[in-house]
């Protein structure tokens, strides 16, 4: 079908098996711009794609599968996708076909009841990733798959990176996305990205590759991730924001500690650790190693134990509820986005909320502050103990596009844990994506 006259995937599946690197093959079951029943969202913008689904699967999909699962040795991977109107006599006879590769791993997105044995979120980053189930999340370099010319809004390296360290630390896999030009050439943007979190990887690989998901709830500073050996636990800490005054708490942390180190310092020269009663206080040089993450080794006995903590206000009384530290309520409403850019999303159903419980220690009036994205201007409300106020949010248009509303005012006079909610008003609800509420003490 193409100018080439050859089958593409052979010597692609030659070289992988000269070089020892597993082979894996994306197919789009039920998607296809030129057989009569193509279409999988059941909305076909060509005439080419009329027909019957059915017997599209049976007579294109199925004799393809096989072919790929055949033709080219060992397949570790096969990533279907487009799921929309697969049902179970649909997936049916493609699953059967994956017992001519045993083992081959192969993800939730054939449809028809099948579970697969990976989770794939798509463009976001999961809160908590999914326990108990491997998972990755597949993301774009800009905005789009393939290649549009236009389109120039490249993620920094900075963000490829943090998102990395993120989806590690949730013990997920980053599946990053290239989309080359009509000559077949990797974009620029792309090269000198993909260059840049290489080097990052040389030095900090060890951080990344077979590691665990971090055992802390939140961290303030960053990330985490963790390998055991015997006795002794390896935990890597990703310091994205470096403190001013080289102290870095390791907080809820009951375990012995060892001995920490940055992983930079070739001489692993032991940083000073003191004992306290929030966890272990880590003194840092002075200079962040690494202005994007900059990685500390901390080598503790035994298993991770670690006491959860609240939230805190600051000593000031201000404190600041994110994305990435709410408890989630319902089934739809996720927090997404890279580390540093989390956002509650998908809030399509008006009955799932969002709480962050903390502990009060500073009484008094407080100005509440929402940041925001959507496209209408839905009203919500937030409460506080027994307080509520209801809070609008304002039409930016775009959910990329961020404002900070005034939505109220507040008061704290019970100390200790509690706790702020926001729940969406049932009428008239329109999504919105919430980065942060924040609550700032009135003078």
């Amino acid at each position: 079908a193409t100018p080439y006259k050859r089958d593409l995937l052979k010597p692609l599946a030659e070289a992988c098996q000269r070089h020892g690197v597993k082979l894996g093959f994306y197919y789009s079951q039920a998607q296809d711009w030129t057989h009569p029943g193509g279409a999988a969202f059941g909305k076909k913008w060509d005439p080419a794609q009329e027909g019957d689904m059915d017997e599209y699967i049976r007579k294109i999909a199925v004799p393809q599968v096989k072919e790929i699962l055949s033709n080219y040795g060992p397949i570790s991977v096969l990533w279907w996708d487009t799921p929309a109107n697969m049902n179970k006599d649909r997936a049916e006879p493609l699953i059967s076909l994956l017992r001519q590769q045993p083992g081959i791993i192969h993800n939730n997105r054939l449809g028809g009841g099948f579970h697969g044995d990976t989770e794939t979120p798509e463009q976001f980053i999961p809160t908590t990733g999914y326990p108990g189930r491997d998972w990755e999340t597949c993301m774009t370099m800009n905005d789009t798959w393939g290649f549009k010319s236009y389109d120039q809004s490249w993620k920094s390296t900075e963000v490829l990176i943090r998102n990395l360290v993120d989806i590690a630390s949730k013990g997920g896999n980053y599946l990053l996305n290239v989309g080359p030009t009509p000559e077949g050439e990797i974009p620029a943007p792309s090269v000198e990205r993909l260059k840049a979190v290489g080097q990052w990887m040389k030095v900090n690989g060890e951080s990344i590759y077979a590691t665990a998901a971090t055992p802390f709830k939140r961290l303030a500073w960053g990330r985490c991730t963790q390998k055991t050996n015997g006795a002794v636990t390896t935990l890597y800490l990703h310091v994205f924001n470096w403190p001013a005054d080289g102290k870095l708490l390791v907080p809820g942390l009951k375990n012995k500690t060892l001995k920490a180190w940055v992983l930079t310092d070739s001489t692993r020269a032991a940083l000073p650790i003191v004992k306290t009663l929030e966890g272990p206080l880590l003194q840092l040089p002075a200079q962040a190693p690494d202005p994007i993450s900059s990685t500390v080794v901390l080598q503790i006995t035994g298993t991770p134990e670690v006491e959860v903590t609240l939230l805190t206000q600051e000593a000031s009384g201000a404190i600041k509820f994110t994305a990435a530290e709410a408890i989630l309520h319902g089934k739809e409403l996720k927090s997404e986005g890279g580390a540093g850019r989390e956002n509650l999303g998908f809030w399509l159903n008006p009955a799932d909320w969002a709480e962050w419980q903390f502990k009060a220690t500073k009484p008094g009036r407080y100005q509440l502050e929402g940041e925001m994205a959507s496209q209408g201007a839905p009203k919500f409300t937030v409460s506080l103990g027994e307080q509520k106020v209801t809070g609008q949010a304002v039409k930016t248009g775009d959910y990329t596009k961020y404002t900070k509303v005034k939505l109220g005012t507040l008061e704290i006079t019970a100390l200790g844990k509690t706790s702020l909610a926001i729940k969406p008003a049932q009428e008239g609800w329109q999504p919105i994506n919430l980065r942060s509420l924040a609550l700032t003490p009135i003078p």
